[in-house]
């Protein structure tokens, strides 16, 4: 970024005129542009390849943003998501429990989509068997940390998500600590034993959870607004889970996940929950969605 010239300077320069997906015309921020003038905002510390920090490239599309003026990387969000919304994703933030089907690719649709702030725990480590399903399990990564997986792709993916993993299992003490300063709780545990208290933490918290699950083709996603119940109120924590002996395909785990990033990144805008009080149970073998209150 030349020194006589401001950001807000360099992006009016560096910006282009373009179309976007509805036919409507935008001036947008080129990608390259963006990490260029990051690059001269600062320095990840000790990366020695020049590559701009996640503050810094959030600075600059924030910057882009105010301006009106689009960050070509979400050109195609623009239908979906206005200038307002995807202002208000990059300042969110978000914890997400859970980083293994559930967890990895919802994970990877809030930092594509924008999400400025991910805080994400998970304490185990991948085995052969989650290659089914789980985006973040590779040939390279079985017997490594779901943690350090994450931090890996969300840079790869999108380097200006500010992503903080954490390679742990939470109690609910933990859970406490971990959900503070967050605008949104993701339950993406499998299993039944740890949903109640995360059900109650983020009651505390005083932020909505989503929470879905899934066994064989079937699952289910809902809203759980603060002290209003929710689908682990209805199944507890000590009955087996139906995952354990229904197994979990890709196909369903894949469709949870993309459900509930939808309703997540829908309140994160700022917009009404859609399954506020409510579960979507969907069912792929027989191609079914079905709205159940609770």
């Amino acid at each position: 970024m030349p020194l006589s010239l401001t950001l807000d300077e360099s992006i009016r320069a560096l910006a282009r005129a373009d179309t976007r997906p509805d036919g409507g015309q935008c001036q947008v921020l080129p990608y390259f542009a963006v990490q260029d003038l990051a690059r001269g905002l600062g320095r990840s510390p000790g990366n020695g390849k020049g590559h701009p920090h996640s503050k810094a490239m959030a600075r600059v599309e924030l910057a882009a943003l105010e301006l009106g003026i689009l960050p070509e990387r979400y050109q195609r969000n623009s239908t979906t998501y206005s200038f307002t919304e995807q202002i208000r994703l990059l300042t969110s933030r978000v914890a997400l429990i859970g980083l293994g089907g559930l967890g990895g690719h919802a994970l990877e649709i809030l930092a594509r989509t924008g999400v400025g702030h991910i805080c994400a725990a998970d304490g185990d480590e991948f085995q052969p068997s989650n290659l089914n399903r789980q985006l973040l399990c590779t040939r390279r990564s079985i017997s490594g940390y779901k943690a350090a997986a994450a931090a890996a792709r969300v840079q790869q993916v999108n380097p200006a998500v500010d992503f903080e993993p954490v390679a742990a299992y939470l109690d609910e003490e933990l859970m406490e600590r971990f959900l503070v300063g967050a605008d949104l709780a993701v339950d993406a545990l499998g299993g039944l034993k740890d949903r109640p208290a995360l059900l109650h933490q983020a009651a505390r918290a005083g932020i909505p959870l989503v929470t879905a699950a899934v066994a064989g083709q079937a699952g289910y996603v809902a809203t759980v607004l603060p002290g209003a119940k929710g689908p682990s109120d209805i199944f507890g924590a000590d009955s087996e889970a139906a995952e354990n002996t229904l197994g979990t395909p890709a196909p369903a785990v894949v469709a949870a996940a993309a459900l509930m990033s939808a309703e997540a990144l829908n309140i994160l805008c700022g917009r009404e929950p859609r399954l506020a009080g409510a579960m979507l149970v969907f069912d792929l073998e027989g191609m079914s969605f079905e709205r159940v209150s609770l």
